[in-house]
């Protein structure tokens, strides 16, 4: 199966991550169809678009936009798949809704995006478990030389999307959209929260 312009992915693992093991037994954490924080969006690469070059492989992981693989309810409240939906093993993605591939065991991003790992706040007056705007730079597109892997950064406000990798809360933010390097004051802790 081949499209002109899409990808076709099949969900890593189903449709929605809504269930964690505690123990022997499985605890499902939501049942909407339509909360867009427990649709699955790890997918795996089965075909590539016949028009376009891309350095993704068939076979890759790929991080996708998480209308992908989710399920919605219309008007009438009739169930609908999203518009990409083949069958339940097949999606149509376009290349601006993958976002990172995984390729040897190691993520990269597409062209034009970044992935930054949350440091818990250290104001004692806050209520905030994360300090707002900065983080940690986890996996680089490597369009701007002057920052690597590592680096402490911060990034303009409501450029941030959430996702969960590989255990791992994330945020995926524009490339563009990183400000400025920060140096380490030796007191900065990763925040990722006990429920991952």
């Amino acid at each position: 199966m081949k499209s002109l312009h899409d990808f076709i992915v099949e969900p890593f693992g189903g449709r929605y991550t809504n269930k964690k093991k505690v123990g022997d037994k499985t605890l499902i954490l939501n049942s909407e169809i339509a909360h867009h924080q427990y649709v699955n969006r790890i997918g795996v690469v089965k075909s590539l678009p016949l028009i376009g070059e891309t350095s993704i492989k068939i076979g890759d992981q790929v991080v996708v936009h998480h209308n992908i693989f989710r399920r919605w309810h219309n008007i009438r409240g009739e169930e609908k798949n999203s518009k990409g939906y083949i069958d339940d093993k097949n999606y149509l993605c376009t290349f601006d809704q993958i976002f990172a591939y995984k390729r040897n065991n190691k993520w990269k991003p597409v062209e034009g995006y970044s992935f930054v790992k949350p440091i818990e706040s250290n104001d004692i007056f806050s209520l905030d478990k994360e300090q707002q705007l900065v983080g940690v730079l986890v996996y680089s597109d490597e369009t701007n030389s002057e920052l690597k892997e590592g680096d402490l950064i911060g990034f303009t406000p409501s450029s941030e999307y959430e996702f969960i990798i590989d255990g791992e809360r994330l945020y995926r933010v524009r490339s563009k959209n990183l400000t400025i390097k920060y140096e380490y004051q030796g007191k900065e802790k990763e925040y990722n929260p006990s429920w991952l």
